[in-house]
């Protein structure tokens, strides 16, 4: 039996351990939040925190995450006050919503590892796909995202 936690909840799966980590929070737990994009890891639609650092879960087999911890992108916040989630509605970025989950679950973890990120260490770290192509407001957000947090401290 694999034992995790997602967004603070007890997890218990008792069904084929390579079964992706997407499929299990979207069919399993109905968190819907978390997107399927390429299954196979390039666009990051899927990306979770996984014990804070982003992952993408489309090629994340169960196991993997046996006795660790998950955030999806409802867990991020109940209300979408994360300042990463307002920076995102301040700016407009999300257009087609595609990526929108993934590219702030990113973005948050390099906020968390990178507080001052710059616009290369933003593109660097930033991998996710953007079918509407909203990187410059993608960049903008997370940089006002950085005052947002600021602001809450």
């Amino acid at each position: 039996m694999i034992k995790f936690k997602v967004n603070d909840t007890d997890v218990s799966f008792n069904e084929d351990p390579t079964t992706p980590l997407l499929w299990v929070i979207r069919e399993k737990i109905g968190l819907t939040g978390t997107k399927f994009g390429c299954g196979a890891g390039l666009c990051g639609a899927c990306s979770l925190h996984l014990n804070g650092s982003v992952v993408r879960s489309c090629v994340l087999p169960v196991a993997a995450v046996n006795e660790q911890e998950i955030t999806t992108i409802e867990g991020l916040s109940k209300d979408a006050s994360h300042p990463v989630q307002k920076a995102w509605q301040e700016v407009d970025v999300p257009q087609c919503g595609y990526c929108q989950s993934g590219m702030i679950m990113a973005a948050t973890s390099l906020l968390n590892d990178k507080p001052h990120a710059t616009d290369e260490e933003i593109s660097n770290a930033i991998t996710n796909l953007c079918r509407c192509g909203t990187y410059q407001r993608i960049r903008e957000a997370i940089h006002l995202a950085k005052s947002i947090g600021a602001e809450n401290e």
